[in-house]
């Protein structure tokens, strides 16, 4: 295993910004891997980890300072499925991708990614939240635990619970952290509504539910991804108004077509408006879905 950053990401957060990676999956679906099974890269943790390792790398190179595991989309269930691993095995798994980016980025803090229950349905529901009525908070909990614990174990310096559609399932992640009691962001995936504002997918006020960490001590940050460019803006200044430092990571503004398993339409991040979300509140900067090291080497210099 790699070292480890010398200091807690929180201090480097209160020296100024911190560059994260991008999407982890755009780059090994560049290096010509399939990330379209329902497991998406987290099935190479166990089909090539070399690849992820060179993932990662790339990311590091590119100046990303936080490398995200390639576990958005691995579980307990989902694993099960795909390879017949019980318990145990899966959880070996999930540990697995924290070496893997500790490997690939020595250098880097490793954050755990922690993806919305939605991402294992692998039915584009992390992009609506529609589960969350049926499921509930209690099941919710249930779900999220193993992988974070798991996570956690193995070392990441903060766990990333990301792309999170709705305030039911905040609450969820949330109750798990504090009891874990290790360093956590939270991450919404967000809309603009007419007013301007701020909501999660499943139309919450994004405000209201980044106030619902406020007495987390173990969160490091709140705030936006796989957030159009265009909505980041009221993404940052929601986020703001909880006090925490913001993380903001978009995608390329693309949009993901769940049936067709496929991008749709044309997009990018402009570096021009990275000073502008600094200045409103932003701390960890980076990307998601379709933004690659390239695009984090431009974000980078853009900060620094």
């Amino acid at each position: 295993m790699g070292a480890v950053p010398p200091q807690p990401l929180s201090a480097a957060l209160a020296a100024g910004p911190v560059v994260l990676d991008g999407g982890l999956s755009t780059e090994l679906e560049a290096q010509g891997h399939d990330v379209s099974s329902a497991l998406w890269s987290a099935r190479l943790l166990r089909d090539d980890p070399a690849a992820v390792v060179a993932a990662h790398a790339a990311f590091a190179a590119a100046g990303a300072q936080v490398v995200t595991t390639a576990s958005y989309q691995a579980s307990v269930e989902g694993f099960a499925t795909a390879f017949g691993l019980d318990r145990a095995g899966a959880l070996a798994l999930i540990r697995r991708s924290v070496e893997l980016a500790r490997e690939g980025a020595p250098e880097a803090w490793v954050a755990g990614s922690v993806g919305p229950y939605g991402a294992a349905l692998a039915d584009g529901s992390e992009y609506t939240g529609a589960y969350v009525d049926e499921v509930g908070v209690r099941a919710l909990r249930e779900f999220h635990r193993p992988r974070m614990a798991a996570l956690a174990e193995a070392g990441a310096d903060v766990l990333a619970l990301e792309t999170i559609p709705a305030a039911a399932e905040a609450e969820a992640l949330l109750i798990e952290a504090e009891d874990l009691g290790v360093p956590v962001w939270l991450s919404l995936t967000t809309v603009r509504d007419a007013a301007g504002l701020a909501r999660a997918r499943r139309g919450e006020l994004a405000a209201d539910v980044f106030a619902m960490a406020a007495d987390v001590d173990v969160v490091l940050a709140v705030g936006v991804n796989c957030t159009a460019p265009a909505d980041v803006r009221a993404g940052v200044a929601a986020a703001a108004t909880s006090g925490r430092p913001v993380v903001v990571y978009p995608n390329s503004g693309e949009g993901w077509d769940a049936t067709a398993r496929r991008w749709t339409g044309t997009g990018g991040v402009d570096p021009a408006a990275v000073p502008s979300w600094v200045a409103a509140g932003a701390r960890l900067v980076g990307g998601c879905c379709r933004i690659g090291p390239s695009d984090i080497r431009r974000l980078a210099a853009a900060l620094h």
